[in-house]
């Protein structure tokens, strides 16, 4: 296999990690050199800098690849990737700055017959993969809810690139929707409402609504980005409730019962690694492709989360 990692940054980092205790054959492409000396310091792996296209000059397009660079750069790099010969990719959530990038990438990636995987690791999170077997021994959820409320007060001092603080329920709260809609089915009916607004995302500030999936499931949201809170996801079944917070932990509260009992989960790969990293990355290369939430189904998720935030596009 011809793998190359596309970038040198912190997520980057991760999955050398993680790629070098698969003993996978690897090779690094960054952009920035300060970057790429932090990479090479950190992992002891080089770099070759210069961008994509640069490593593209004169050199065939690898068979797989993994994209982990910022978000303005993800669709981009992406489309170059694709446009060159790659024809497998894993490429880091949420694939691009809105909707409308999406949308060309998967054109793109529908006419050259290339297959685009979001990373989404919270789905190989040894939580969720235990709490799966019990909703399926309960008989299936019955209902859920879940919390993104990210933290106003830190993020407003976060330097990135234009458009990315603006989109942040796409780029980062999605991270929990991904897993909730995972676990309990994607909406089949649906109301929402929004209101509010920061300074680095004046849109909406606050956000609730309910509906029912495609599996069933009845469902209900909360976040308020000017209030304390925190990411969480509670799913119900006839005997159990199943509490993800913090997501990477598990725990259970028995029918009868009012406690939340913390479940003892085989999680050493996620204390090693980035939480879910391994597995995740081990299906990549495994072409696994089952649990991955690929880049049509996210064209339509991200449409669903742009409409919980507020966006227009």
């Amino acid at each position: 296999m011809h793998l190359w990692l596309i970038g040198s940054g912190p997520m980057a980092q991760d999955y050398a990690k993680v790629l070098q205790a698969l003993q996978a054959d690897f090779v690094v492409i960054g952009r920035s050199n300060n970057s790429a000396q932090n990479f090479e310091k950190t992992t002891g792996i080089p770099v070759k800098t210069g961008g994509l296209t640069e490593a593209l000059f004169g050199n065939s397009a690898p068979e797989v690849a993994i994209v982990a660079v910022g978000v303005e750069q993800l669709a981009p790099v992406t489309s170059t990737l694709i446009q060159a010969g790659t024809k497998r990719i894993l490429l880091e959530k949420p694939g691009g700055l809105n909707v409308s990038e999406l949308v060309d990438l998967s054109q793109l990636v529908e006419a050259q017959q290339a297959e685009v995987l979001l990373a989404y690791n919270r789905r190989f999170y040894a939580s969720t993969l235990h709490a799966e077997e019990i909703i399926a021994e309960d008989g299936g959820a019955t209902s859920m809810h879940f919390e993104f409320t990210e933290w106003s007060h830190q993020l407003q001092h976060i330097q990135k690139a234009p458009g990315v603080m603006q989109h942040w329920v796409l780029g980062n709260s999605s991270h929990v929707l991904d897993l909730a809609f995972y676990l309990g089915g994607f909406p089949q009916e649906w109301k929402g409402w929004s209101a509010g607004g920061v300074t680095w995302h004046p849109i909406t500030s606050r956000f609730c609504g309910a509906g029912v999936t495609e599996s069933g499931v009845l469902f209900s949201y909360f976040a308020d980005w000017e209030a304390p809170g925190r990411w969480g996801i509670e799913v119900m079944t006839r005997k159990h409730r199943l509490i993800f917070r913090p997501m990477e932990q598990l725990q259970l509260t028995t029918l009868g019962s009012v406690c939340a009992d913390a479940v003892e989960i085989d999680d050493q790969l996620d204390r090693e690694y980035k939480p879910g990293l391994y597995r995740q990355t081990e299906a990549f290369l495994r072409q696994k492709s089952e649990r991955f939430c690929t880049l049509e189904d996210q064209v339509r998720h991200a449409k669903l989360y742009s409409e919980i935030a507020g966006y227009h596009c």
